[in-house]
């Protein structure tokens, strides 16, 4: 009892955010978070509309723009300015089991005006957003049906 208790309080720390996904139509979903509203969808190969991304792509989205988010602070940070940044990301699904994102390319831009004595200190903020760094060590995770 006492470790269900300690679990329990582990699953629910006061940082944590809670996201619904609801059915819209289709291969449709709507995602909420903290007021906001965001889509998704499957393209017409896959049964969908296309009227949004797919799951899969906000996932590489949330790591591109989290990437650029660091990237941003480090220009702030040390005096330049963000105008120019850009962080591009492709990617490729893994070829066996289980269906997953295989690999991920993320190139940073930055600004013309970012020396290039700069790139590694920029490159090594980038390397420890918060996307990247769960990523490298992944979180626990549980699928219930309640």
């Amino acid at each position: 009892m006492q470790q269900l208790s300690q679990t329990a309080q582990l699953a629910k720390p006061q940082d944590a955010c809670q996201m619904e996904a609801r059915f819209v139509a289709g291969e449709s979903y709507e995602v909420t978070v903290r007021g906001h509203r965001v889509f998704v969808d499957q393209p017409p190969e896959a049964g969908g509309h296309d009227s949004a991304p797919t799951p899969v792509e906000l996932f590489v989205g949330s790591l591109v723009t989290c990437v650029a988010h660091y990237a941003g602070r480090y220009l702030t940070r040390h005096g330049y300015s963000r105008d120019g940044l850009v962080v591009s990301a492709d990617f490729e699904m893994a070829t066996d089991r289980p269906a997953r994102v295989g690999s991920v390319r993320l190139t940073v831009r930055p600004p013309d005006d970012l020396p290039t004595e700069r790139w590694p200190a920029l490159r090594a903020v980038a390397n420890h957003c918060t996307v990247h760094n769960t990523l490298v060590v992944p979180p626990s995770m549980s699928v219930n049906v309640a």
